[in-house]
Order: C-alpha cells, then sequence, then structure tokens
C-alpha cells in the first residue's frame, strides 16, 4: 500500500510528533511505501496569492478559482502544490493528522487545501447536465482512494457527543470529512481522535496508537462513511438538495447526506 501523511503540528517531541513517528515505523515494517509531508518542517506556504500562479500577468486582477484553473491545466502551479498534488494521485491512502485548534483544523492545514485543491484538479472538472453536475461528492481525482482523519482533541468524549458543549464531533469534523475530502472522490473512512490528549500518558499514548494501527493493519475492511454520493439519484437538480423522503423521521442537518 502507498501512503501519504499530511502532519501539521509544530512540535514533534508532542503526543502528535511520537504518533506520527511510531506511524511511520509501523507502516514501512509491514512493507508499505509512506511519503510524508510536514508541513511545520517544510515551512509550508499557508496563504493563496498572485505568487501561486506562474502564468498570473503583474497588474491583472486576480480571480483565484479561475487563475487557479490556468495554471493547473497549463502547468503553471508552484514546486510545493505539483508535489503535494503528486503525492496524493500516488497514494492509496492518505492520512490527514492535526490537533483540533478551534473546533478545526490547523490554519496551516487549511491553507495546504486552499492551494493544493485547485481548480481543475480537485473541483470545477466533469460534466454538467440535468443529471450530472460535475466529478464532486463521490466521483473526481481521488475516486478509489481511501483517506482518514487522525487527530488529537483537549477535550472529553463526552464535550463532543450529541449533547456535548463542544457539539458532536460528526458534526465538527463535517466540512472537512464531507465537504473537502469527500468532494473530490476520496473514500472517507471514520475519523480517529484521541481525547483528553493533554493529560494523556504512555498507557493513553499506547492504547490510541494501537488502536490506529490496527485500523491500517485492516483497512480493507473498515467500513467507510457512508455518504450520499451528489451525482447517483439521491438529490434534486439543479437545486442540489437531497429527495423528499430519503431521510429519517425527524433527521435534519449533516446527517441527512449520510445513508443510514
Amino acid at each position: 500500500m502507498k501512503v501519504f501523511i499530511v502532519f501539521a503540528h509544530p512540535e514533534l517531541k508532542s503526543f502528535n510528533g511520537s504518533f506520527l513517528k511510531r506511524t511511520v515505523e509501523h507502516l514501512e515494517k509491514k512493507g508499505h511505501e509512506v511519503r510524508v509531508s510536514d508541513l511545520y518542517r517544510e515551512q509550508f506556504k499557508s496563504v493563496v496569492d498572485e505568487k501561486d500562479f506562474l502564468n498570473f500577468k503583474e497588474g491583472d486582477r486576480l480571480k483565484v478559482a479561475f487563475q487557479s484553473f490556468l495554471a493547473t491545466t497549463e502547468g503553471k502551479l508552484t514546486e510545493d502544490v505539483n508535489k503535494a498534488q503528486e503525492n496524493m494521485k500516488w497514494a492509496d491512502l492518505v492520512i490527514y493528522q492535526f490537533p483540533l485548534w478551534w473546533y478545526t483544523m490547523p490554519a496551516i492545514l487549511k491553507g495546504w487545501f486552499e492551494r493544493v485543491f485547485t481548480c481543475g484538479f480537485a473541483y470545477g472538472v466533469g460534466v454538467h447536465d440535468e443529471t450530472h453536475y460535475g466529478d464532486r461528492f463521490g466521483e473526481g481525482v481521488m475516486a478509489g482512494k481511501k483517506a482518514i482523519l487522525a487527530i488529537t482533541a483537549g477535550g472529553y468524549p463526552s464535550h463532543y457527543n450529541a449533547r456535548g458543549i463542544n457539539g458532536p464531533i460528526d458534526d465538527l469534523l463535517f466540512p472537512i470529512t464531507h465537504n473537502i475530502l469527500f468532494y473530490p472522490g476520496f473514500t472517507v473512512l471514520p475519523s480517529h481522535i484521541t481525547y483528553k490528549t493533554d493529560k494523556a500518558g504512555d498507557k493513553e499514548f499506547e492504547e490510541s496508537l494501537n488502536s490506529f494501527l490496527n485500523t491500517l493493519d485492516n483497512i480493507d475492511t473498515v467500513e467507510p462513511i457512508p455518504f450520499r454520493k451528489q451525482n447517483f439519484g439521491d438529490y434534486e437538480f439543479p437545486s442540489m438538495t437531497l429527495k423528499e423522503g430519503l431521510e429519517q423521521q425527524n433527521e435534519a442537518g449533516f446527517s441527512i447526506h449520510i445513508k443510514k
């Protein structure tokens, strides 16, 4: 298996840093090929601007999506973005590992998605007609590849359950798992989450790590999050709304986009 890990944490001596090191060692020992992008050590540029597009003409108005498409199709993206896209195309599994900061990913990783998921690569592609609205949400360049989030959180599990004050963890992660990863076609696996990380000792670290490694060792049997595919009959066109009656009784919100 070819595994690409996108790692976003500033401290290698942290829980996350140790988790990454042990994960890579385990995968390589099992005979898998592993590539790691350590965003902080690489000092990855996390803001989109005209420097991202090598064919941008100075003095022109920057229309990010349009210029992104031109640079993608004309082969005028920067080296770091090209490398990240190539790693994703190379991989069978992509692991995104990061701490949950302010209920989402660190800014450097959000910037990675904004720069790497370019128009013409991750979005804005495919046929648009009365029954098909682009290659997205279940189709796209990442179709056939798997992705998983490996996350640490400071709060207790109860803080993130259905009645928890932080909100349900699956809802908090929906913009990432569904709107970012499922969008270009990834098969998204249930996230691996370690809670109370700041208070975790060796025992808690080993338990979380071993659980994650067991998931990786049995990756072919792990059931993905059953997100509804956009172009397979569940949604009305062109409104892109779920057809009446497909949700459970009294169901609303993000959960209606997951098949029960």
